[in-house]
């Protein structure tokens, strides 16, 4: 099942701008705010959806990639793009967006506890791939090795040793926030603070673990497996979600952000979807005519050239280019015809060519070259 349009999940337009989006996210959140409908699976899933949404149209980089690839471009066939799995994944994201509504995350309800204590977020992490253009065209299942912080597998995280490994902060009681009360002119003003003691998670270590030394990560190497779609390009990134480093005692993966690298290729030359091949010619080919091997992405073709062509003539050969990267056709192979001139004749080969200099038929008509010029140009470009 293909994932909806972000644009139509928030019901904004492309041109939205930043305030436009937030304000959107905010009315859909309220809309389906699991508070609000509670035991109700399909505004849950809206829920999720939305934030997603938001996640992407409000990073102008990802916004930006989104617009021209699309969800592919934000790693659908990588692993992937950005999703939320749980509530706790959104209130971590987004508890600003959540206290702007005046609810303190939504009150006492299921956003409320999650929005309390602090969630860890793992950072993300860059990686460059490179990719030849067989590759780029097919698209390719890549195993990278990758050096991060992974969970601790003798805490599983926590960071702490044993299953009474910790207690209940004082300080906050558990909720990690600690509510302050100041005399203003304006009255009596109560905030809200992450409370020092704990930094927020509502409990403190008792007993660390050994292998961790209380916090839940350790360095490792990792290989993972990202599948890339066809029709990527320099400079592209990708987003495999939740493969960054872990997080502190627990929480959410950063992510693994995939930039795509292009090889160049020996003979093809790649200008957006299609490929260009310059083919030299010598002049006996272009004058009688020839059938010449030329390479494409799957492997060596052959091509007639036609008895007079001109060098600067385009051949194309339709579908033999890149794939869209969501998809949507091929691009062509472009093949320009060029005319080897020697650089070194023997006696009689100067001769030979002395003797075609004086025929009309060698000499150019500035009209019809003018002509076909005109033509190539046009073909070229339809």
């Amino acid at each position: 099942m293909s994932k909806r349009d972000y644009y139509e999940i928030l019901d904004i337009s492309k041109s939205a701008s930043a305030d436009e989006i937030k304000k959107a996210y905010r009315k859909q959140a309220l809309k389906f705010h699991p508070d609000r409908n509670p035991g109700d699976k399909e505004a849950e899933e809206k829920f999720k959806e939305a934030a997603e949404a938001y996640e992407i149209l409000s990073d102008p980089q990802k916004k930006q990639r989104y617009d021209q690839y699309g969800h592919a471009g934000m790693g659908g066939a990588a692993g992937g793009g950005a999703h939320f799995t749980n509530m706790d994944d959104i209130f971590s994201h987004f508890g600003d967006i959540f206290s702007d509504f005046g609810f303190g995350g939504f009150g006492g309800g299921q956003g409320g506890r999650r929005g309390g204590q602090r969630v860890n977020k793992g950072s993300n992490l860059r990686v460059k791939v490179s990719l030849d253009l067989e590759e780029i065209a097919k698209g390719v299942e890549k195993k990278i090795k990758v050096s991060k912080y992974n969970s601790c597998s003798e805490c599983h995280g926590s960071g702490a040793r044993g299953s009474d490994g910790f207690d209940t902060c004082t300080t906050c009681h558990g909720s990690g926030q600690v509510t302050r009360i100041a005399n203003t002119l304006l009255g009596r003003m109560q905030t809200a603070a992450v409370c020092p003691t704990c930094s927020g998670e509502g409990k403190i270590i008792k007993n660390k673990c050994n292998s961790c030394y209380g916090e839940g990560i350790v360095k490792g190497d990792d290989v993972i497996s990202i599948n890339i779609p066809a029709g990527v390009g320099e400079g592209m990134q990708l987003n495999v979600a939740g493969k960054g480093n872990a997080a502190r005692r627990g929480g959410i993966n950063g992510d693994l952000l995939i930039v795509i690298e292009e090889k160049k290729h020996p003979h093809l030359i790649r200008d957006g979807n299609d490929l260009l091949y310059p083919l030299f010619l010598s002049f006996p080919q272009a004058a009688m005519g020839d059938t010449v091997e030329i390479p494409t992405i799957e492997g060596k073709v052959k091509i007639k050239v036609d008895a007079g062509t001109q060098p600067g003539k385009i051949l194309r050969l339709r579908g033999k280019g890149i794939p869209e990267v969501n998809g949507y056709g091929k691009g062509d192979l472009l093949v320009n015809i060029n005319i080897w001139v020697p650089t070194k004749l023997t006696k009689e080969e100067k001769k030979t060519i002395e003797k075609m200099a004086t025929s009309e038929s060698f000499l150019p008509n500035p009209s019809d070259y003018d002509k076909n010029f005109i033509d190539r140009m046009r073909n070229y470009f339809e």
